[in-house]
Formats: structure tokens, C-alpha cells, sequence
């Protein structure tokens, strides 16, 4: 695997780079989620104390008598804080490929480089493969960083909209709670 790796070009950091950056961004916003939904259900029946922190600012402008205008406002910034780093896997879903991309050119051109260069009649396939080895390992290591991101990032926002759909249910029944209605 290392092997791989290294005859994949320096492109191979950036790549690796944005694997372990997007690995790392689905686990944390995977677990974060995970979390809230699991902790939401016991919101709207129960007091505004048992809702998670990210309800905390809604749960206030409800006891505080915000209008629904308002508490909406609110419900639409803790999503926004919620959404932080989906940003960030979604440029990496698009820059992987793109670097792998870019070392396919490379090694092409390495390859083509070693055939100009030759003055001799006729070029042996061995003298461009390294060039060619080089540009399909790291297509191949952009698109396996960028496809599973990919599904991870369509996954999360799944998540997200469900979150954001139970927090304003959540936001909704507080405030009929408090004598609104909505």
C-alpha cells in the first residue's frame, strides 16, 4: 500500500490530506448528530432543560416570549451551527478528484516527456509507465477519497434536515405549551 503511494506522486499528500480531513469531519458530524437526535424526542414533553444544547437558545426566546418570527430566526442559526465543516467535506468531495485529476496530467506529461526525450527509433513501454502508473494511482486515490465522501456528505445532510425538522416541531410544541399556539 505504501508502495502504491509513493509511485503516485507528490499529489498523493494533498490526497491524503483530504482523506484524513473527511474522515475525520463525517466521524465528528456523524456522532454529533447522532446525538441530537437521540436527545430530541424528550424535548417537546418535557421541560426546555432537557433539550440539547443546540435547542438551548430556542428553548429561551420561547420563555422569554419571542414571537414565532423570532424563534424561527433563532431555529435557522443554531441549523447554521449545526451545518459548520459539511462545507468543508463538500470541497473536499470536490478537490479530491480534481488532485487526482491533476496527477494524471503530471505523470502523462512525465510520460510524454520520456518520449520526447528519447532519440532513439522506438520506445519501450517501460520507459513511460512510470509516468503512466503514476497519473492512474492518483486518479484512483482522488476518486476513493472522493466518492465515499461523497455519500458520507448526502448522508450527514439527511441528518440535518431531520434535525432541523425536529427542532422546529420541538420549537412548536414549547410554544403552545407556553399559550401561543402556532
Amino acid at each position: 500500500m505504501i508502495d502504491f503511494f509513493v509511485k503516485g506522486g507528490a499529489l498523493m499528500w494533498p490526497i491524503l490530506l483530504c482523506s484524513i480531513v473527511g474522515l475525520a469531519l463525517v466521524i465528528i458530524k456523524a456522532l454529533q448528530f447522532r446525538s441530537i437526535l437521540r436527545q430530541l424526542p424528550s424535548c417537546p414533553g418535557g421541560q426546555p432543560e432537557q433539550c440539547p444544547a443546540v435547542m438551548a437558545p430556542i428553548a429561551g426566546g420561547v420563555e422569554r416570549g419571542l414571537d414565532e418570527e423570532k424563534v424561527a430566526f433563532i431555529g435557522t442559526k443554531q441549523v447554521r451551527v449545526l451545518e459548520k465543516g459539511l462545507g468543508a467535506l463538500s470541497l473536499i468531495t470536490v478537490i479530491a478528484p480534481l488532485l487526482g485529476f491533476t496527477g494524471t496530467v503530471t505523470g502523462m506529461i512525465g510520460a510524454f516527456m520520456t518520449i520526447a526525450s528519447h532519440t532513439g527509433g522506438r520506445v519501450e513501454p517501460s520507459m513511460v509507465a512510470g509516468g503512466i502508473y503514476e497519473a492512474l494511482i492518483t486518479t484512483a486515490g482522488g476518486l476513493f477519497v472522493a466518492i465515499p465522501g461523497h455519500v458520507a456528505l448526502h448522508f450527514l445532510e439527511g441528518r440535518l434536515d431531520e434535525i432541523a425538522f425536529r427542532m422546529k416541531e420541538a420549537a412548536m410544541a414549547l410554544m403552545e405549551r407556553r399559550g401561543d399556539g402556532v
